[in-house]
């Protein structure tokens, strides 16, 4: 039971990738891409956290952790030098 609501999660958040791809790639403006970005590192995270627990390798979680953790550097940066420059 646990493992079809965990593989119905990776579906959502495959669709979710995909979904906050097509707004990066037609993202009238520059947050619109910026936002669409976060999501996908967001739902991406998810996806590595899934795959950690179904392969059964905790050693991913670890990846997770940095890569949110870079990525929230990245997003604060970038928002930054859109609203006033670095």
């Amino acid at each position: 039971m646990v493992n079809n609501i965990l593989l119905v999660a990776a579906v959502i958040s495959s669709l979710a990738i995909l979904l906050a791809f097509f707004r990066f790639l037609k993202g009238p403006g520059i947050v619109d891409r910026l936002l669409s970005f976060d999501v996908m590192t967001i739902a991406s995270i998810a996806t590595i956290v899934l795959v950690a627990h179904f392969a059964n390798r905790f050693i991913y979680l670890d990846i997770s952790l940095v890569y949110a953790l870079l990525s929230f550097l990245g997003i604060i940066i970038i928002a930054r030098y859109i609203e006033r420059g670095l």
